[in-house]
């Protein structure tokens, strides 16, 4: 067992790290106060090939393993989390699904500008009256010819307004619940096809968030995913990936909590003396730095049993719900540390706290995720 990271890794460790220090940085608290979609950045990110790290060359792709997609992921998530959920969005749950299960026609023409970055993925799953409960969707697909009419309404899709291209889940077969769903892939500007107006959230306002709306509109056949009735099965497959992602970015947003609850505590002098010789400090510090490392290990076992084609939908899970939850944590205890100042939006501290609590929530809720674990060992 080696707990070392290859050159490689340490290569796009510091890769990653650099830009988001030098690229990421800079505005980030105005572009998450002001609602700011990072376009020049995401467009960089594409140039240095981490919107499609994990798609092989053939596709444009990086060819990379899933620990180095973790990494970076980490390291984005460490200085802007709503860079780094564009990032895994169009990472895990679009390329990863259209490599995984669409056919070649659909990869050469959709997948190559999406792992090159030059193009930008949504995936809509989601609708007003199912989260959680996904399968319970009225979005209908319906064949008519070579075409597929669609209607329906989709919501909390990530990229809903700035992506290219949308996976979209809708039923094909009603009556028969998840069995009658399918997949496919729908492009912006088709007649009918509009996104709503951005959600105003608590976090991660820099990325958005919006409806989708779809009115009789026409999708070819040949843009669907897989056969008919199987878009449940790849949208369940797709987000085991996107676990991983999402670990890692809360990973990122407690990693991000502790550098700043160790650097301000050896400035902040009370009583006349650093606060970081307080031993009610030195503790909260000493169990954030615990649990960042055990979230790591959970994250990057995950991601080296997908690299080695085990199943690890249930150990995603658990590096999803530790991990997120260890950030929430974190970023709490950090606020804690920075005292009043904390509090205050300038700084930057109140964001990590604020950003760490999506990530209990997409993607599978902690509450789901317990579920997909316990049926695992039952």
């Amino acid at each position: 067992m080696d707990f070392n990271l290859t050159e490689e890794q340490q290569l796009i460790q510091k890769t990653a790290r650099e830009f988001a220090r030098i690229e990421l940085a800079p505005g980030v608290v105005d572009r998450e106060e002001k609602k700011i979609w990072p376009k020049e950045a995401i467009q960089k990110m594409g140039d240095l090939g981490f919107m499609g790290m994990m798609v092989s060359e053939k596709w444009n792709g990086g060819g990379m393993d899933a620990v180095s997609y973790a990494i970076a992921m980490e390291e984005i998530s460490r200085v802007d989390a709503s860079a780094a959920v564009v990032m895994s969005v169009n990472n895990s749950l679009v390329c990863y699904l259209l490599e995984k299960f669409a056919s070649e026609e659909l990869k050469e023409k959709y997948l190559k500008p999406l792992a090159k970055g030059e193009k930008i993925g949504a995936f809509s799953l989601s609708e007003p009256q199912s989260g959680s409960d996904a399968s319970n969707m009225k979005t209908i697909a319906q064949l008519n010819g070579d075409h597929y009419i669609v209607n329906g309404t989709k919501n909390w899709v990530t990229n809903g307004i700035n992506s290219d291209y949308v996976i979209l889940f809708a039923i094909t077969t009603q009556g028969i619940g998840h069995k009658g769903i399918s997949a496919f892939l729908v492009e912006k500007g088709w007649d009918g096809f509009e996104p709503g107006k951005p959600e105003d959230k608590l976090g991660i306002r820099a990325s958005d968030t919006s409806e989708l709306y779809f009115d009789n509109v026409r999708i070819p056949i040949v843009n669907r995913i897989g056969e008919e009735g199987q878009g449940f099965k790849i949208a369940l497959a797709t987000l085991d990936g996107g676990r991983i992602g999402i670990a890692s970015q809360a990973l990122g947003i407690a990693q991000a909590s502790l550098d700043a609850s160790i650097s301000y505590s050896k400035e902040r002098v009370q009583f006349g003396k650093p606060i970081s010789m307080q031993q009610a400090v030195q503790f909260k510090i000493a169990d954030m730095a615990m649990e960042i490392e055990a979230a790591r290990l959970l994250i990057h076992k995950s991601a080296m049993m997908k690299d080695a084609g085990q199943k690890y939908g249930h150990m995603a899970s658990m590096a999803k719900v530790y991990a997120s939850e260890v950030a929430m944590r974190a970023s709490t205890n950090c606020v804690q540390i920075h005292g009043g100042y904390g509090y205050m939006r300038e700084s930057g501290v109140e964001r990590l706290m604020r950003d760490a609590k999506i990530t209990q929530i997409y993607e599978g809720t902690s509450e789901i995720q317990r579920v997909v674990i316990a049926r695992s060992l039952l």
